[in-house]
């Protein structure tokens, strides 16, 4: 199994929609929220995705393709 830390930036537009539960009804890929901060206008969800390398990556590209920004973060996302 393998764990990637990203962030997801929400733009207006998305922020009702319920990606991250949709991401994980979609693929199997386990998602840990770390940090986040939504507001009506904006949003932005730090978090760790773990599962099979492939489905990470496909799971990823699919958020994309919902119009959120995907970003790899480094380092200890909780730590900042």
């Amino acid at each position: 199994m393998a764990k990637l830390k990203v962030n997801f930036t929400f733009p207006d537009n998305i922020v009702p929609r319920p990606v991250i539960w949709e991401l994980g009804q979609k693929f199997p890929v386990i998602t840990n929220i770390r940090k986040a901060e939504v507001r009506d206008d904006f949003g932005w969800v730090m978090l760790e995705l773990e599962g099979e390398e492939g489905e990470i990556d496909l799971s990823l590209d699919w958020v994309r393709s919902t119009g959120v920004q995907v970003d790899l973060v480094s380092g200890d996302v909780v730590a900042g």
